[in-house]
């Protein structure tokens, strides 16, 4: 299993069973979260999927992402930190190892969706140095059977 490990965090692969932790932190972040089935076909797809574990807190689930590698771009699925860990880095240290997974496959760029009403996260993205380059009319589901535009990001690595 590959494993890197900074302190007391342990990043490592995604595996199934992970799950039953990976969907608990899911669950409590997005108001329409991925499925077991997502998660479980992205595993099985062979997509980047990474968690980080905190060994010095009962081997705490913090954070995790899932890529797929498309080509010459890595396309960022899902990126989550659990919620009582936000601002602390973990974001930014996930996509230090997103952007460097994708240079070590010989990408060239990585892209993403992000909800405009997701306003933490476009401002992390576009501090890490993502830019907009699009828009996904009606892309997400919404509150009232409505739908969301997703605002689609590009960083050239």
């Amino acid at each position: 299993m590959s494993r890197d490990v900074v302190g007391g965090l342990h990043l490592q692969r995604m595996s199934p069973d992970d799950l039953p932790e990976v969907l608990e932190i899911e669950y409590a972040v997005y108001p329409f979260p991925w499925t077991h089935g997502n998660f479980l076909d992205s595993i099985k797809s062979g997509y980047e999927s990474w968690i980080l574990r905190d060994t010095s807190d009962q081997n705490r689930l913090l954070a995790y992402f899932l890529v797929m590698q498309a080509v010459d771009e890595s396309h960022l699925l899902n990126i989550t930190v659990h919620p009582e860990y936000n601002g602390r880095g973990f974001g930014r240290y996930l996509l230090d190892k997103v952007t460097a997974l994708a240079r070590a496959s010989g990408m060239h760029a990585v892209l993403l969706e992000v909800r405009p009403s997701n306003i933490r996260a476009l401002r992390i993205y576009l501090r890490y140095g993502f830019s907009r380059i699009g828009v996904r009319r009606n892309y997400y589901p919404a509150p009232d059977n409505q739908r969301e535009d997703a605002i689609v990001m590009r960083l050239p690595l």
